[in-house]
């Protein structure tokens, strides 16, 4: 029981950063397979079911851009942050910081009433 208890709030929590984690890598364009492939080299790897409608919405969502590309045999849809998306990453990266931040304090100093 504890084993999928932890898969589960693990997988939580990992969903909580795979948008942060995505538009991290798409400061330049990058096609699916490219980006499946470069957060998997940063140890976040995300599946392609996971992956393509999260693009799909973030570009709905005005976030990324996106155009077809030939130019290297098979056409490849490239995405990339739009400008209202490198404002959005930059709010997130503040967020996660002071996420991260808040958690260190709790994580090593517990709550006020346990000291």
């Amino acid at each position: 029981m504890a084993t999928e208890a932890f898969d589960k709030l693990e997988h939580e929590l990992r969903r909580g950063v795979v948008v942060l984690a995505a538009l991290s890598q798409l400061r330049t364009a990058r096609y699916g397979y490219e980006l499946r492939q470069s957060l998997a080299a940063g140890g976040m790897a995300i599946e392609e079911g996971t992956l393509y409608p999260l693009l799909r919405r973030l570009e709905s969502q005005g976030v990324l851009s996106s155009e077809w590309r030939t130019d290297e045999g098979s056409p490849r849809r490239y995405y990339v942050l739009s400008p209202d998306g490198h404002r959005l990453h930059e709010r997130l990266i503040e967020a996660w910081r002071s996420l991260n931040k808040t958690m260190d304090h709790l994580l090593t100093h517990g709550a006020p009433d346990e000291r």
